[in-house]
């Protein structure tokens, strides 16, 4: 069960949820399997503003909406200014775009030198394996690639990586992001973390991912053997708000660091979220004290 001091509702205050099981609950294939995907399913979570609704309806063409039940169990069900609520359900204001907004803000697809592999900095690649994530953050910077089909770079695409990180001794540093890559098998991304350590000037391996955050359970005992396999792997995740630290959270960071994976933490400045001096200074000292280093 989730630490009652950074809960919501809790999955026991949910009718939709009452019957499941333990060992249902905390196995991630039955979260990804049953996460709220419309506004029906939702409303039996939330009592849903008028602008969340409208926000479903007019962004579902082109961001979809996907949030496990334990984050949102971890919801103010009758709050919508709840911050674990604003970076999940979407809004009509995700439809407010400025002139100043770019479809691409990181300038990632311009630096496209391989199937999925960025290489915009001279020493450092991006390398996006796939298109799924637990969960679709409403802030998401992807939202071009992300959420429309389950995809991961096929093998034949990786292999032309491979061959341009073996041409390009000067790339040290490799970002694995995505969508995210612990949504992959565990088979598929021991895969390709050994593609990466068999080009020798690839030093350093990171990976990009919020399951952590939304999906802990995700970090099994083989997902930490695979890491440790092909250390040094760094994990860098995006806790966003005290209340995401939950007791599986900080197990699952437990988890990885045991294993011998560096952590840390790329918190997302979000108005009405964490933009404040004492929301941060709250989610800082507690990610140090889950040995997760915040930056």
């Amino acid at each position: 069960m989730s630490d009652p001091a950074h809960s919501g509702q809790g999955r026991w205050e949910v009718p939709l949820w009452r019957d499941v099981t333990d060992g249902q609950w905390n196995d991630w294939r039955w979260q990804v399997k049953h996460s709220i995907r419309t506004p029906d399913a939702l409303k039996k979570v939330l009592r849903l503003t008028a602008a969340e609704e409208e926000g479903f309806l007019a962004t579902r063409e082109v961001f979809h909406m996907a949030i496990t039940p334990y984050y949102a169990a971890l919801m103010d069900h009758g709050d919508p200014t709840c911050p674990i609520r604003r970076q999940a359900v979407p809004h009509i204001a995700e439809t407010h775009i400025t002139d100043a907004e770019m479809r691409d803000p990181l300038t990632e697809d311009t630096h496209v030198v391989a199937p999925g592999l960025v290489h915009r900095y001279p020493d450092r690649a991006l390398l996006l394996v796939n298109n799924m994530c637990a969960m679709y953050c409403r802030f998401c910077t992807r939202k071009r690639y992300t959420g429309a089909v389950n995809e991961t770079l096929p093998k034949a695409e990786f292999q032309q990586v491979l061959e341009y990180l073996h041409a390009h001794p000067e790339v040290r540093d490799v970002l694995v992001s995505g969508g995210d890559p612990f949504m992959m098998a565990d088979a598929r991304l021991d895969e390709l973390l050994a593609g990466l350590r068999s080009v020798p000037s690839v030093e350093v391996i990171r990976i990009g991912t919020r399951v952590p955050v939304v999906l802990p359970m995700r970090v099994t005992t083989e997902l930490t053997q695979i890491l440790r396999k092909h250390a040094p792997v760094w994990v860098n995740t995006h806790f966003n708000h005290p209340k995401e630290l939950t007791a599986e959270a900080r197990a699952a960071c437990g988890r990885l660091v045991d294993a011998g994976v560096p952590m840390g933490n790329q918190t997302v400045l979000l108005k009405g979220v964490n933009s404040s001096v004492r929301t941060l200074k709250a989610l800082f000292q507690l990610l140090v004290a889950t040995r997760v280093w915040p930056y």
